[in-house]
């Protein structure tokens, strides 16, 4: 609770800390002027998720990008640890299993841009280029440093595109702000999060575009955190199966998301209402206020939206009768592969 609760000042420290390093954008130009072949997205759990929205900005400018969680990397394609590759490497301790191999295995060939927490890191010190995020140290789920790390790699990505440094600023400023306001209200929001859940068995967090990163993180920290199944995938994706666990004891929340698919989005809840099922949006138009965002986000949106499903662990590990986010088999740091 005290990690979601730090979230605005976390996210305030660390959008400052980056406005005050006046040559990143300058320094990330110069990465980009580097020949290279194809980018590399890395990271383990919330923060391979976390680097969809940046994986979507970099296909758009025409950049040949392979998102792939670090293990699969080092084992699977470790042809792509090579010269010519340019390596975005997230790991908010810097220090994960997964990432002191990466960086062994890689030996300076590609080019490593690292983004993490933890200033005293092997992926700190190592990379070519660190932006460290200025979120604290954190109690165990990815939270504050979850909502940091999508700061930081937005900021990444619009200085890859050649974006206007302070205009990125301004839009991502109003960021602490808004996640206060929304907080503000943390305990009604969780108990009425606790009595839309009530005798659902199985959860669905569903998403398009910019959304699936706020999906997939959401089914990962509700599966850490109340020790109960949620399972992620896209909004589209749910309709080619699954579709037929529509029911009373099923929740579907469906992520609204951008402008130009809240229509298929808000269908789909329709439809699973027509067939007898449970499903509620998580966006500006959502019926639940516990469940309701600010409206016209952009760079904002996967910040916005994993709120309320951090909150919804609050409310189903309450009812269960534990505390969230506290670990019986994890560690907060994953030392073995």
């Amino acid at each position: 609770l005290r990690d979601i609760l730090d979230q605005p000042q976390a996210l305030q420290a660390t959008l400052e800390d980056f406005r005050c390093n006046a040559d990143l954008f300058d320094r990330v130009a110069q990465i980009r002027q580097q020949e290279h072949a194809r980018m590399v997205l890395t990271g383990m759990g919330s923060s391979l998720h976390a680097l969809y929205p940046l994986e979507l900005m970099l296909t758009a400018q025409g950049e040949k990008v392979t998102r792939v969680d670090t293990s699969e990397l080092i084992y699977s394609m470790p042809s792509l640890l090579a010269s010519g590759t340019i390596i975005v490497a997230v790991s908010q301790s810097g220090r994960s299993a997964e990432i002191v191999r990466l960086l062994e295995q890689n030996a300076q060939r590609a080019t490593a841009i690292g983004v993490t927490n933890t200033a005293d890191s092997l992926l700190a010190t190592q990379a070519d280029f660190m932006m460290l995020t200025q979120c604290g140290e954190e109690f165990s789920v990815s939270a504050k440093t979850y909502v940091g790390t999508l700061a930081a790699l937005e900021i990444l990505g619009a200085a890859w595109c050649g974006e206007v440094a302070d205009a990125v600023y301004a839009e991502l400023q109003a960021g602490p702000a808004l996640v206060a306001s929304y907080l503000a209200r943390w305990r009604e929001h969780v108990e009425s999060l606790a009595g839309e859940m009530e005798n659902i068995r199985q959860l669905f967090i569903v998403g398009r575009g910019r959304s699936l990163a706020s999906s997939r993180t959401g089914a990962l920290i509700t599966k850490e955190s109340t020790r109960s199944p949620a399972e992620a995938m896209s909004s589209a994706a749910f309709r080619h199966g699954p579709m037929e666990m529509a029911g009373p004891k099923t929740m579907v929340l469906v992520l609204e998301g951008e402008a130009n698919i809240r229509a298929l989005n808000s269908k789909l809840v329709r439809d699973i209402h027509n067939r007898g099922g449970r499903a509620e949006l998580v966006g500006p138009t959502a019926e639940t206020a516990a469940l309701r965002i600010p409206d016209k986000l952009t760079r904002l949106l996967p910040i916005m939206e994993i709120l309320p499903i951090q909150l919804l662990t609050l409310a189903r590990a309450a009812s269960a009768g534990f505390e969230a986010g506290r670990f019986v088999h994890a560690t907060k740091i994953t030392a073995e592969e």
